[in-house]
């Protein structure tokens, strides 16, 4: 009988992005793709929809950190504010329990659509966390 495998575990990943160094992320979410379904009905058919293949599309991908004198992932973003969008590269790297690398999936031609500065409150003593999301054109598990 083969060994127990476990799942990998969630907080153990890290993000590289070309060119831009950023020391950790709390959170990564939206690594995916979409298929669109083109319902056709042939003329002879009635009583049933074919469904073929559409556009394949990728879902925003965000990212969030807490905030430090770091400023590479907004200078970036200022860039696309301002007309001069530069388009990364990158990847997420899911880890095991030692650090070792396990899978990683690479996005491509990606730039920051959005930037999102921390929320402020007196009254409580939470981190100042800042989110960038990400527009790709592609994801890749590699």
């Amino acid at each position: 009988m083969p060994g127990r495998v476990d799942p990998y575990k969630g907080f153990r990943f890290r993000v590289e992005i070309d060119g831009i160094l950023q020391a950790g992320f709390m959170e990564c979410t939206g690594l995916g793709s979409h298929v669109e379904v083109v319902e056709y009905r042939e003329g002879a058919d009635v009583q049933s929809v074919r469904k073929l293949i559409g556009k394949v599309s990728y879902p925003d991908i965000t990212l969030k950190w807490g905030a430090t004198d770091s400023t590479d992932l907004f200078e970036w973003h200022t860039s696309a504010v301002t007309g001069s969008l530069v388009r990364r590269n990158g990847s997420v790297v899911m880890c095991d329990d030692t650090g070792t690398e396990k899978v990683r999936w690479h996005f491509f031609n990606a730039w920051p659509s959005k930037w999102d500065g921390p929320s402020f409150n007196a009254k409580g003593n939470d981190i100042a966390i800042e989110t960038l999301t990400i527009s790709c054109e592609q994801v890749v598990r590699a």
